[in-house]
């Protein structure tokens, strides 16, 4: 256990930025199972709504350093490519 006055204030800033870290983190699992959700019931108009928010979300989870940035591009990458399926046929 830590014992220093210093040390004591790093496990309490490292307990504050853990639970921020877990409400962010779960924040951006929602609105991608939001995402995903309108996805599967081909509600092409709702998805296209949410789509700004979510991709906001994710970028800001990767600048944050909830995910990798790399990661943030595939989740982008995937929605996009299923919401542009959906959406084709409709054009068509």
């Amino acid at each position: 256990m830590a014992n220093t006055v210093s040390a004591l204030k790093r496990v309490r800033i490292a307990q504050r930025r853990t639970e921020i870290n877990r409400m962010r983190k779960s924040r951006l699992r929602h609105q991608i199972r939001t995402m995903r959700r309108l996805l599967d019931k081909k509600d092409v108009e709702g998805a296209t709504k949410v789509v700004p928010e979510t991709f906001s979300l994710v970028d800001r989870a990767a600048k944050w350093g909830i995910i990798k940035k790399n990661t943030a591009a595939r989740y982008k990458s995937r929605l996009t490519l299923r919401l542009r399926k959906l959406s084709a046929p409709a054009s068509a």
